[in-house]
């Protein structure tokens, strides 16, 4: 009769627990998506309605994380969507991809994205040794400017053995510095004697995260954001090379046995969006007849997606983190890319 009891007091725990963390999976998606309309209505308002939706929103989610703090309780909702949400977005991207616009540049473009990356990364340790910043963040740092923020510097740090809390510090800077440069990239569009093709490629070259570039290619419109998409994607590819590069340098300072447990993940959704493209481009309206409207509802859909996914970005800006040892690595990253904003400029 007591071992009855026990089972019958026990077994519901582990269902009301599992039930929780779904609940909180699902409150956090929506704690996004709340955020994202909120940044809806703002960007209506006069003076935000140049900034868009996207900025507008991001703004509320960097301001909430100061005064409220991270919502720790709806952390995997969040992660969801400013990750898988985010990819999923890119890849509906695709669709908006003319090919046979941007095939001619796509060389071009990747040998640009391999000189702002060597570039970026030379440029910040450098700075770092004058400085005499804190070196493993100086790096990721490097390479999150170089690549493709945040998703880089997850993948580095395990390469280089940063600690936890040195990662997290960085991937907040990147959000943080990314963050102001779309925005400002926004606010300097209408004065740039650039076409909306050379605006995003510039903005896909030189930004750091590509939600930072999805926030400030918009407003060149659907060609400037899918090609600076795929400038910003060709970018990501180089990460899987560029990792296998430092496990080779750092296996030269290591044992084999602790280079072997180092992993590099594939950036499949690359393939996602190259697959997105060619039906955008050969399938839909020759092959497959498809209604503006439902054209409009997708793009309307990916809008949205990327908005929460960059509130789940803005929620990781933690400002207070930048007085402690990341000031110098910041000052750095900082320069490196203005630095590279100009440089990515006078090359497109």
């Amino acid at each position: 009769m007591e071992a009855q009891y026990t089972r019958v007091n026990k077994e519901p725990i582990q269902p009301q627990k599992k039930s929780s963390s779904l609940g909180q999976w699902i409150c956090g998606i929506g704690f996004t998506f709340m955020i994202a309309l909120l940044g809806y209505l703002l960007a209506k308002t006069p003076g935000f309605d140049h900034v868009g939706q996207l900025a507008s929103a991001i703004v509320i989610a960097v301001l909430y994380r100061q005064f409220f703090g991270y919502p720790e309780l709806l952390r995997s909702g969040i992660g969801f969507s400013s990750k898988r949400l985010l990819r999923f977005a890119i890849i509906l991207y695709g669709l908006k991809l003319n090919i046979g616009t941007v095939l001619h540049d796509g060389l071009g473009l990747l040998v640009r994205d391999t000189g702002v990356i060597i570039f970026a990364i030379l440029v910040t340790v450098w700075l770092a040794r004058m400085l005499k910043a804190d070196k493993n963040i100086s790096l990721l740092l490097g390479v999150g400017t170089g690549v493709c923020g945040a998703a880089a510097i997850a993948a580095i740090a395990p390469i280089i053995k940063s600690k936890d809390e040195d990662t997290a510090i960085c991937v907040g800077i990147i959000a943080l510095v990314g963050t102001i440069f779309a925005i400002s990239y926004t606010i300097l569009r209408p004065f740039l004697p650039l076409s909306d093709i050379d605006y995003g490629i510039w903005s896909g070259i030189s930004l750091h995260e590509i939600a930072n570039v999805a926030l400030a290619a918009a407003p060149g419109g659907q060609d400037a954001l899918a090609i600076g998409l795929l400038a910003k994607l060709g970018r990501v590819f180089l990460l899987v090379p560029l990792c296998f590069l430092l496990m080779y340098i750092m296996k030269r300072k290591r044992s084999r046995d602790e280079c072997s447990e180092t992993k590099v993940e594939f950036p499949w959704f690359l393939i996602g969006f190259i697959i997105m493209s060619i039906i955008g481009s050969y399938v839909i309206g020759t092959t497959i007849p498809v209604s503006s409207e439902f054209m409009n509802g997708i793009s309307m859909l990916t809008t949205w997606y990327l908005t929460a996914a960059m509130v789940g970005l803005g929620l990781n800006v933690s400002l207070r983190d930048l007085r402690t040892k990341a000031l110098k690595p910041l000052i750095a990253m900082g320069i490196t890319s203005i630095c590279l904003s100009i440089l990515a400029y006078f090359i497109v």
